[in-house]
């Protein structure tokens, strides 16, 4: 009897240190990582946007997490995100590309509150959230810019200028006086009455000319003076002739 428990002693020892030895081998195949970036976030918060996370519906936001390294020799094997509101979530399928990348679906605007993950191989410290997809269509979705500009109509001033036509008489050199506008005319000017012009004579002071003043005939006044003078040459030797025949 007691050979017996000996026996089964020897036999199960050496079992219980094999189990004890296998077990850490077994656990160091993977190894938990927390996320790299602070959290909480929320997707339309996130710096780095993209138009589509794999197959998240367009009306959730979407969520792109990476392990970093070569996609051959590290991947996930468990993640496990808390989104508020949403609760918890554990995804165990990844990909696309590679089993290195994970996409996960919240509500619009929820925010990422924990994210946790099991990976393998490697030598991780943390993983990275890559980029998010704002939901862009359904209730919550965040809305896109529009621009409404109103458009102010301001007349712009009408000028209308009053019309006025002055017009100033100046005398030509030839004698003939002109009326000469001044001022400019738009618009529908005023109609002005013209100014006649009347021939001013030459012997006139304004004449340019200052020529003598003209008498009733057309010849010269030196002419005149000339006959004058000969009718009264004429005269007073006629004179002077009576006289000597009456002595």
């Amino acid at each position: 009897m007691p050979i017996s428990r000996l026996h089964r002693a020897a036999v199960v020892l050496p079992a219980a240190a094999c189990l004890l030895v296998a077990t850490p081998a077994f656990a160091a195949d993977s190894y938990t990582v927390p996320l790299h970036q602070q959290v909480p976030l929320t997707a339309a918060g996130f710096g780095e946007h993209e138009a589509k996370c794999a197959s998240v519906p367009a009306s959730q936001d979407g969520w792109h997490f990476i392990a970093p390294g070569n996609p051959k020799a590290v991947s996930f094997v468990k993640l496990t995100v808390t989104f508020e509101p949403g609760g918890q979530q554990v995804v165990t399928s990844f990909g696309p590309p590679n089993a290195n990348h994970a996409y996960v679906a919240s509500a619009p605007g929820a925010k990422l509150t924990s994210a946790v993950a099991e990976v393998r191989g490697g030598a991780l410290s943390w993983f990275n959230l890559s980029h998010t997809c704002p939901a862009v269509s359904g209730p919550g979705a965040s809305p896109s810019p529009s621009v409404s500009a109103s458009a102010s109509s301001k007349p712009s001033p009408s000028v209308s200028p009053s019309v006025s036509v002055s017009p100033s008489s100046s005398v030509s050199p030839s004698g003939s006086a002109g009326p000469k506008p001044s001022g400019s005319v738009s618009g529908s000017p005023s109609s002005a009455a013209p100014v006649s012009s009347a021939p001013v004579p030459s012997g006139s002071p304004s004449s340019p000319s200052g020529g003598l003043a003209k008498t009733g005939s057309d010849a010269p006044v030196g002419l005149l003076a000339a006959l004058a003078g000969g009718l009264i040459a004429v005269g007073a030797a006629l004179t002077v002739r009576r006289r000597r025949a009456m002595r």
